[in-house]
């Protein structure tokens, strides 16, 4: 689709840009990430004010104090504290970029994309492995940790997509992610939900990746090629490949491409080849929410029958 070039004014530009490069040395200065994000939100969501009244240590009301302690990642709790694989050391800062993204996202500044698309793109740098340059990505975006993914240039994620980087997720260039796709990089055992298996899943350079679509833990998306709407992706997509369906399969190979592309056909699942092991320390609590009997009925001794 051909897009008009469009820009705000000089002056707002102009202001834009001193924000976010005053952020940016912020976040890579010498003064506690968490202390950073907190002073942020809080001038982002109108409590600036409330906020140097507090810093000053004057008097601010009960509600006042709870908005400021919920802008502060410290006082907070996310899905991937209690995750026993998680590196903790790793995650301690990256929860803090993490909890500002989504600070900012629920900001009346998040749908405009001149302050939001360079805000988000100063936070990739701060947070992913490794993020590309001239990235767009828009509102709604979630992720348990974000310093799991690796993302490269002018690669372009719409609204409302789950990017789970519980594993790995390695995106590559000039993707594109529609709007409530899902990319998985984790899995459930379908007996034991306790039993979690984590993987590198890869969307390779070129990929587009419908509305809706789902790329289960552990597959592989191939260079140039689409996943279609809905799409339900259980196995590898070839490059140049168009692949469609619940469970995907690949229906015909991109106009043009066929020289340097496989036949059609149902996926290939090389998942294993892609988990990611880990260990648990001995001395961790562990927790299981659920605690369900997982003894099936016909799970006994059957000798003689």
């Amino acid at each position: 689709m051909t897009k008009r070039s469009v820009t705000v004014s000089p002056e707002v530009r102009a202001r834009i840009d001193r924000y976010v490069d005053s952020v940016d040395d912020r976040l890579a200065g010498a003064e506690p990430t968490a202390e950073v994000v907190q002073e942020v939100l809080a001038e982002l969501h109108g409590d600036g004010d409330a906020y140097e009244r507090w810093q000053a240590g004057e008097s601010i009301g009960p509600a006042e104090r709870i908005r400021l302690d919920r802008y502060d990642p410290r006082n907070v709790l996310v899905k991937a504290d209690e995750w026993a694989e998680t590196d903790e050391a790793a995650f301690r800062e990256a929860k803090s970029i993490k909890w500002l993204w989504a600070g900012f996202d629920a900001s009346p500044a998040a749908n405009d994309l001149a302050f939001a698309l360079p805000f988000r793109q100063m936070l990739a740098t701060h947070l992913f492995a490794d993020a590309g340059d001239d990235l767009f990505l828009e509102r709604g975006i979630t992720f348990p940790c974000g310093h799991n993914i690796e993302m490269g240039d002018r690669t372009v994620v719409h609204r409302n997509v789950l990017l789970d980087d519980r594993g790995a997720l390695s995106i590559g260039d000039r993707v594109s992610i529609a709007d409530g796709a899902t990319i998985h990089s984790h899995g459930h055992d379908v007996v034991d939900q306790t039993d979690v298996s984590i993987y590198l899943t890869e969307i390779e350079d070129d990929v587009r990746i419908a509305s809706d679509a789902m790329v289960a833990a552990g597959c592989s998306v191939g260079e140039n090629a689409m996943v279609g709407a809905k799409g339900i992706v259980r196995g590898d997509v070839p490059a140049h490949h168009i692949a469609v369906g619940a469970p995907a399969k690949s229906v015909r190979v991109k106009p043009g491409w066929a020289s340097v592309a496989t036949d059609p056909g149902p996926l290939t699942d090389r998942r294993e080849q892609r988990r990611i092991e880990y260990d648990v320390p001995d001395d961790l609590e562990l927790v299981d929410e659920f605690r369900r009997d997982l003894s099936p009925p016909d799970s006994g001794d059957t000798a003689g029958d």
